[in-house]
């Protein structure tokens, strides 16, 4: 039955080719009789002349794929529905899933997988030609992808992931490990990786740099990568293996030369984009589809805003546009008043919609419930009528509401300065210090970790200049709580917002409440599992979902399609018996 599974594929294949070949007519025509006599010839048949033989092949070829492939799911995700959950952004349109939560199992895992696939061919062909740099680098995203499974999941196949080429049923359909034991496997790795990663550049027999959209091949800069997310995996798991946690961190605190860290903005990992085509551009961009809802949809969440304004935060101004038109509505207009007028306001040329309160009782709103801040105004999250927010004239899904704020124009575009995939930044590593150092633990001044944490922050985004002003702020000042410097960290997180995702989910920071349609009254702790897998690896997936801690919330949100154990708000290993972040 193979072989005729086989010899059938090859003839589909090869009949434009035959139609234009008598010998090789003849040649298919003859094996019809003699499969087994044929064998070797139609297997030469099917070769591709025009592909790359794996045995063979450079590295290099697919560790660009893994890079970019990679930086684009950092994307997707951070600048996804996390953000929906962690009330940076909301949608005005096809809201349920960045609003609600509803994701009914659909949050596939499949992409992060076949980065891991690739990678690992990346690895075996490294052993092979004795590349270090390349051997280093793919245990890098190794890590750092299968940490991001661990993370949105909870238990998840690693240890045998990678071995659907290899003989068995077993091997199709694998076992999960623990959450705990990835990051087990996860930390180990980028130990390795650090090794491997400490030559200097002219010391490897081989280079990247042609196809490193990282790093331009510095192993430096990768090296300080490993131990950075290092102390991400080690901050992650700090509740449940403290000890683990301090020891790990300390470490590398204390041994700098060994393990070197990113500590400033000019070492953060982010990749660009080329801005070619829809495929390699900023997912939001218009330059591909004028009317795009994947930036028109999507406006800044009231949370967000109103935390960042108080603050002066000048990084509001870089993450997303002022209002069209503000509101501005008083007792001493004449009723019936709704006009909208051309004015200046701080020397800028801007546009008015004046208002009576009348007018607006009559669109059945309190006054409480209109935003009249001339700047900046964000969408309330998981609200009944989105489009319409603060007098939005349109109750379709066309999400032209100029009465509240846009993305920053720069997101229509296919590629920018400011358009990165940040993949782990200096403010992120620093924050963790910050963190670990309010902890007691040997990792610097909490103080000079937090002021530096920001500092990179503005950096990043083009903003040294405002450090000075910014810090000086008295409610930016370091105070000393975890709340403060969580709350700094999800301001920080725009585009990477699982991070602060994760973070909240083992602070409780920042403290966020669920918006009053969203499918669940408490925010979420992690994605489902997809219904694909718990069809194909079911026994797998269920003894999987049996390690999960059923909540008061479990219910919530989940269907007979995810059901009740794999709910969102069924906790993981990472978050059990800790008390966060509910």
């Amino acid at each position: 039955m193979q072989r005729i599974h086989n010899m059938r594929s090859i003839h589909k294949k090869t009949i434009p080719a035959l139609s234009r070949s008598i010998p090789a007519l003849i040649l298919v025509l003859f094996c019809l009789g003699s499969l087994s006599s044929c064998k070797k010839h139609l297997e030469a048949l099917n070769e591709n002349p025009n592909g790359a033989d794996p045995s063979s092949t450079n590295p290099n070829l697919v560790l660009s794929t893994v890079l970019t492939t990679a930086g684009q799911q950092v994307v997707a995700l951070g600048f996804g529905d996390p953000a929906g959950v962690m009330q940076q952004t909301q949608k005005d349109g096809w809201t349920g899933s960045h609003n609600e939560y509803d994701w009914s199992g659909s949050n596939d895992w499949t992409p992060y997988y076949t980065i891991l696939r690739n990678n690992q061919y990346v690895y075996d062909r490294a052993v092979t030609l004795d590349y270090d740099l390349q051997k280093g680098v793919s245990l890098v995203m190794k890590s750092m992808i299968f940490g991001m499974i661990a993370d949105l999941y909870g238990d998840a196949p690693y240890s045998h992931a990678l071995d659907g080429d290899q003989a068995g049923d077993a091997n199709l359909f694998p076992a999960y490990d623990k959450q705990q034991d990835i990051y087990t496997g996860v930390l180990a790795d980028l130990a390795t990786a650090n090794t491997l990663l400490s030559k200097s550049k002219n010391d490897y027999n081989s280079t990247i740099s042609d196809v490193d959209v990282y790093y331009g091949g510095d192993p430096s800069k990768w090296q300080k990568l490993a131990n950075s997310l290092s102390l991400r995996f080690l901050m992650r798991i700090s509740d449940k293996s403290p000890d683990v946690a301090k020891a790990g961190i300390e470490q590398i605190v204390a041994n700098p030369s060994t393990y070197p860290i990113i500590t400033s903005a000019s070492d953060d990992a982010l990749m660009g984009f080329a801005g070619n085509s829809s495929a390699d551009s900023w997912p939001s961009n218009v330059n591909y589809d004028a009317d795009s809802i994947n930036y028109r949809v999507i406006k800044m969440c009231s949370t967000f805003v109103k935390t960042m304004v108080p603050l002066n935060d000048p990084r509001l101004g870089v993450y997303a546009n002022k209002v069209q038109i503000f509101l501005y509505v008083n007792n001493s207009f004449p009723p019936n008043t709704d006009v909208i007028v051309d004015t200046t306001l701080n020397g800028e040329a801007r546009q008015v919609r004046y208002l009576s309160p009348d007018v607006i009782a009559s669109k059945g709103v309190t006054l409480s419930d209109v935003d009249q801040d001339p700047n900046y105004v964000g969408i309330p999250p998981a609200i009944v009528g989105g489009p319409v927010y603060n007098l939005g004239s349109d109750p379709s899904q066309a999400s032209h509401n100029p009465h509240v704020s846009w993305l920053n124009s720069m997101y229509m575009n296919a590629s920018g300065p400011l358009l990165k995939a940040r993949i782990m930044t200096a403010a992120e590593v620093n924050f963790i210090l910050a963190e670990a150092s309010l902890k007691g633990w040997a990792a610097g001044d909490a103080q000079t970790n937090y002021n530096n944490a920001i500092q990179a922050s503005l950096a990043s985004w083009g903003l040294s200049g405002a450090y000075s002003a910014y810090i000086a702020q008295p409610a930016v000042a370091y105070s000393g709580s975890l709340e403060q410097i969580m709350t700094q960290k999800w301001i920080s997180s725009w585009t990477v917002a699982h991070e602060a995702w994760f973070d909240f989910r083992r602070t409780g920071f920042p403290a966020l409440v669920s918006g009053p349609i969203a499918k669940g009254p408490v925010l979420p702790v992690r994605f489902y599992y997809m219904l694909t897998e718990r069809n194909l690896n079911a026994a797998n997936t269920l003894a999987a979902e049996n390690n999960l801690e059923v909540t008061t919330y479990s219910g919530y949100g989940s269907d007979a399609t995810n059901g009740y154990k794999n709910s969102a708000w069924s906790k993981p290993w990472v978050s059990q018996g800790t008390g966060q972040p509910w």
